[in-house]
């Protein structure tokens, strides 16, 4: 008889209930605060050495009502999944996407007769190659919640390759975590982290960047290996059996596809085309910045040059790759919005939004039947925004409870205690510990950084270093931790259950916190250049 695995919702709420539990356990106490710029923004940190106990608060019914603030609490980030889910069930029923990842598996075929890339492996270097650029992502500008939108397209391409949806995800999510982890211009976690340790801005980049490259390395490797013994055998993935969704989408999509171009899709042309005009007129050179640089360019003007004549060639050929062609300048624009335009959840969610009824106006669709596919693809992909506000009542619940600052006061307590390395291995511990149940990196530095970076000071070690140690302690449980509304919403968008990911990704986290430990020894017993 197997044994019943908990469902995700029910483990999330079993973990609400232990936070009330520790509510009883661990006595209230909380540091003053002050408001500080840093980076040009306002954020309250914590005050080093203000620590003081206040009444306990322990939590009772607030079990119930968690759910409720959760929802409050994440509600960018439901709303967010929400509108991806219907936009993306819009242009999958178009069948665009099908002909994508058809064309996509041809040009994989067609480059195998090269004798270099048959040795090396066709998927391994397509996979390479965007992991990479998901890493990339990660590290410059802090990729994480935006992954959610490109599980949607990267599941079923693995799936139809004849891998699994694990290895879908890891080509988005997880390699955009490694590149989080590896950050080398993020101005979210290591900006903020140096700026509240007085520390110059994206100071260290050297060393950062060979971290970088070696989580990379191992990280990739490791999917690879997996990817190759899921292609050989496919029964071996632990979610064969889930993947039953994925597979019979597929081969329900391998219906014969009619190709045609209606009139609409030349009128959608035009109204795209003038309206990146009006933007590249209103906005004619961008500042796209990554980290403490700025480079001006005319990305707008370029980007509406480029759609004039990819919209054309492929309305030329067919509707279905006018569409892909909309998804990809979606792409270009996300990118070219998050660097240059700060542009962050509301802005993204509204680009999809877009996105999706672009692509039911060009295949002809009436108000009603978009309206109907919208609601279609929200209900598929509710139970990933329910799980995000789920897994958002667990910081309520600790935050009400007043026990995360003592929390963070024990646990840095005995830090001064240790040696040199001692000491900055037990500040990356504490960071991957906070991790759990603050995924979020900002708020992270802005609670821990004051108090590390004074306390490196009173040990000997430098303040980079405990950077170092915040930046892989606030990374590589990301892909892991159930309190990570990102990561439940991954899971479920890619119909993963939780108990599942937890033992295939383990291993790799088991690796990547080991090399974190070895990648740290360097700041403490070198002279490296910045730190």
């Amino acid at each position: 008889m197997t044994k019943k695995i908990p469902h995700t919702y029910v483990i999330v709420f079993s973990i609400i209930v232990l936070s009330a539990v520790l509510t009883w356990i661990v006595p209230g106490g909380t540091y003053d605060r002050q408001t500080v710029t840093v980076n040009g923004i306002e954020r309250d940190v914590v005050v080093p050495g203000s620590f003081h106990y206040t009444d306990s608060k322990p939590q009772t019914w607030q079990v119930f009502s968690a759910l409720f603030e959760g929802f409050v609490d994440r509600a960018d980030i439901i709303v967010f999944i929400l509108i991806i889910g219907g936009a993306f069930w819009i242009m999958n029923e178009t069948k665009s996407i099908d002909v994508a990842i058809k064309s996509f598996l041809n040009f994989s075929k067609r480059i195998e007769h090269n004798r270099l890339i048959r040795t090396l492996g066709a998927d391994n270097l397509i996979f390479i190659i965007i992991m990479l650029m998901f890493s990339i992502f990660g590290a410059v500008f802090g990729m994480s919640e935006e992954t959610i939108a490109f599980v949607v397209i990267f599941v079923p391409l693995a799936v139809s390759m004849g891998y699994d949806s694990i290895t879908g995800v890891s080509l988005c999510f997880v390699a955009a975590a490694l590149g989080f982890a590896g950050a080398i211009l993020n101005p979210f976690t290591i900006g903020i982290a140096q700026g509240l340790s007085n520390l110059p801005l994206f100071s260290g980049i050297e060393y950062r960047l060979v971290c970088w490259v070696v989580l990379n390395f191992f990280g990739i490797l490791f999917i690879l290996r997996y990817a190759r013994k899921v292609k050989k055998k496919p029964s071996s993935s632990p979610v064969y059996e889930d993947d039953k969704y994925w597979r019979e989408l597929h081969s329900l999509n391998e219906a014969k596809i009619t190709y045609f171009t209606p009139v609409s899709a030349w009128i959608i042309y035009l109204i795209i085309a003038a309206v990146m005009a009006i933007f590249s007129w209103l906005n004619p050179v961008t500042g796209l910045s990554a980290g403490d640089k700025t480079l001006n360019l005319p990305a707008l003007p370029a980007l509406t040059v480029l759609f004039l004549f990819s919209g054309f060639l492929t309305l030329r050929k067919s509707v279905h790759f006018f569409i892909i062609n909309i998804l990809l300048f979606t792409i270009l624009i996300l990118i070219t919005g998050v660097m240059g335009y700060r542009w962050y959840i509301m802005e993204i969610a509204t680009l999809f939004f877009a996105m999706g009824l672009a692509s039911g106006i060009a295949m002809n669709y009436s108000p009603n039947q978009i309206t109907k596919l919208f609601l279609d693809g929200v209900k598929d992909i509710q139970s990933a925004a329910l799980i995000v506000g789920l897994a958002g009542g667990i910081i309520i619940i600790l935050n009400k409870g007043n026990i995360i600052d003592t929390l963070l006061f024990k646990l840095s307590g005995s830090i001064s205690e240790m040696g040199k390395l001692g000491s900055v291995t037990m500040m990356y511990v504490v960071q991957n510990l906070i991790n759990l149940v603050m995924p979020s990196g900002s708020a992270k530095a802005a609670l821990t950084m004051p108090m590390m970076s004074q306390l490196s000071d009173l040990i000997g070690v430098s303040r980079q270093a405990t950077v170092m140690a915040f930046q892989f302690g606030d990374g590589f449980t990301n892909i892991i931790t159930p309190t990570s509304g990102v990561l439940l919403g991954v899971l479920s968008v890619a119909k993963i259950p939780y108990d599942k990911w937890f033992r295939w990704v383990l291993p790799l986290i088991v690796i990547l916190i080991l090399l974190g430990f070895i990648l740290l020894i360097p700041t403490v017993l070198m002279n490296l250049k910045g730190f």
